[in-house]
């Protein structure tokens, strides 16, 4: 199958050569020529050390690489996934299956991805999500993962399915698309708290009781929103907070403990040297929480480090003072 890969950072670069190993002519897509030319003349990416990438991938600047694809990839951060959408649009086929591998909400418009996407292309071309914990340096070394194909089309989830799955990348597939969207998202934020609770030096209590509460905040405005809370305990939720609150390979746990140790927060994005998604994800969270009416406290807490500059040790000290609760929500009977 022809398929071409939009976004040739770590995950876009990973994705195209797993499917090349799956026997796939596969075109990896720069944003700037530059950054094409670097990586046909250094067969390596930087965002992936120590990787060499495999002979047969093309490599292009060229948007008109989809043309004739059965299958395309958006792979740009979340902030650029509209434009690459927008550009994209007067190059559709119909019988195209669009993929969507980016973790995030739109601030403007606190849009999922798929939903962006759909936007701009006009709803031409069914689009899959595809999410879960999968850091781009284990995937490009061949390390066994595990991720979720979604999609409101049966058939596009598993097509999806089909062209990644091998011995190493298995793939489930979903419809659950606004669930497994809103994990993949809405972890970062709980990403970036964690590492401020491990840059304050605190243990894995903390961390522990961050995740298990974090997750329940999150699933609680997925259900709001119309997603199943079971996708909440599956591989876009709990896998992919597993992960990313846990692993120096994520951006946004880095990023956390920088925070959480007293740098300044544009020093500490500035200095993970790549995109923070957690920062850009905890404003939309907020705003879709007061849209619905759901609480979320943790968020709230990451808004007031990120965004309003106060100490994360006084607003950890107010999440541990709040009212007490009940964990399970209902009432007793």
């Amino acid at each position: 199958m022809k398929v071409s890969v939009l976004g040739s950072g770590g995950w876009g670069t990973a994705l195209a050569m797993l499917l090349l190993e799956n026997g796939h002519q596969v075109t990896l897509w720069s944003y700037m020529e530059e950054e094409s030319e670097h990586l046909r003349k250094a067969g390596e990416n930087p965002l992936l050390p120590d990787v060499i990438l495999p002979a047969g991938l093309i490599y292009t600047s060229d948007m008109n690489c989809v043309m004739d694809c059965e299958v395309v990839i958006l792979a740009a951060p979340s902030f650029g996934v509209r434009e690459t959408a927008r550009r994209l649009k007067h190059l559709l086929k119909p019988d195209m299956t669009l993929v969507s591998v980016s973790k995030g909400i739109e601030k403007e418009t606190s849009l999922r991805m798929s939903e962006v996407i759909l936007q701009e292309t006009e709803h031409q071309c069914p689009v899959v999500a595809l999410t879960g914990p999968t850091h781009a340096e284990e995937v490009a070394r061949r390390l066994p993962t595990a991720c979720v194909s979604a999609s409101v089309s049966r058939a596009a989830a598993e097509k999806i399915q089909d062209l990644f799955l091998n011995e190493r990348f298995r793939v489930y597939g979903s419809p659950d698309v606004v669930g497994v969207e809103l994990g993949g998202a809405l972890k970062n934020i709980m990403a970036v708290s964690a590492g401020c609770c491990t840059g304050m030096g605190y243990g894995d209590n903390t961390k522990a009781t961050l995740m298990t509460r974090g997750l329940t905040e999150i699933a609680r405005l997925g259900v709001a929103l119309g997603a199943r809370r079971e996708t909440f305990a599956g591989l876009a939720g709990m896998g992919d907070l597993v992960v990313t609150c846990t692993s120096m390979n994520s951006r946004n746990y880095r990023a956390g403990i920088l925070i959480g140790q007293g740098m300044a927060v544009p020093e500490a994005i500035r200095k993970i040297g790549a995109v923070v998604e957690g920062y850009y994800a905890v404003d939309s969270a907020r705003e879709l929480a007061h849209k619905v009416g759901v609480e979320m406290p943790i968020t709230e807490a990451a808004y007031d480090v990120l965004y309003r500059g106060k100490a994360p040790d006084s607003v950890l000290q107010g999440l541990m003072t709040r009212a007490k609760r009940h964990e399970i929500e209902e009432i007793w009977v």
